[in-house]
């Protein structure tokens, strides 16, 4: 009785979780650049369930499940005209590399909305949180009379998965992601931006099953409840 109470209400706790992905995803629908991410889930322990002698069976339950992972889907998307001079759009895979100019730290981006920050007597390319944009040599672009310093370069990594985000539609590779690896004749479009990789259907579908698979496990934890107040009940 036990087993199932908890059962239902990890079920319950990890549905609400990956409510919280699709959540973010919609608050995410009109954003530049944004890539998608999808809760995936784990399947916790299962043992044998037991003879009245004792002896193991074939049959077996489950502990329940857990949000193992948030993951990202990282595929190209349409892009959209723009009137901004410093609008870029990777028409291919790949990212834009990034540094900040405080603490040095290299993230990434597929967000090309881009524009100009002054420092000293030159001017930078800049993102929207202020970071170097970095050109193929992963040298800070200076603009001066509207001419970029080098060419904005784009960067792959031969394993997307385990990449964590940092926020602002920015990325951060792990160990098995690799080193990035220059796009040579990378393919840009300016004046442009990549649209949002969220596909409002498709999260429509998952929050409906979601709710139904939430619903269902608070019940489960419902009857559980039931059960043990009964059997109680009866012992007195």
């Amino acid at each position: 009785m036990y087993t199932s109470f908890y059962t239902a209400a990890r079920g319950a706790i990890e549905e609400q979780t990956k409510l919280d992905v699709i959540a973010n995803n919609f608050a995410n629908v009109n954003n530049y650049g944004y890539k998608p991410k999808k809760a995936v889930f784990l399947d916790l322990m299962y043992y044998n369930l037991n003879n009245y002698d004792g002896s193991d069976t074939p049959l077996k339950a489950g502990t329940g499940v857990v949000v193992e992972t948030t993951d990202t889907k990282f595929d190209p998307t349409g892009f959209v005209s723009t009137e901004y001079d410093y609008d870029y759009a990777i028409n291919e895979d790949g990212f834009f590399m990034l540094q900040s100019p405080i603490s040095g730290a290299i993230t990434y981006t597929r967000n090309g909305h881009f524009s100009l920050s002054q420092r000293g007597t030159q001017f930078y390319l800049v993102n929207d949180n202020g970071d170097w944009v970095l050109d193929e040599n992963r040298n800070p672009i200076i603009v001066t009379d509207g001419q970029l310093s080098g060419t904005i370069g784009v960067f792959r990594f031969n394993i997307l998965d385990g990449m964590q985000s940092v926020g602002n539609n920015e990325f951060t590779p792990q160990e098995k992601n690799g080193e990035p690896n220059l796009v040579r004749g990378a393919k840009l479009v300016d004046h442009a931006l990549e649209l949002s990789g969220v596909d409002t259907a498709e999260e429509i579908t998952q929050t409906i099953e979601a709710q139904r698979a939430y619903s269902l496990a608070l019940r489960m934890v419902t009857t559980s409840d039931e059960i043990v107040t009964t059997i109680n009940s009866l012992r007195q």
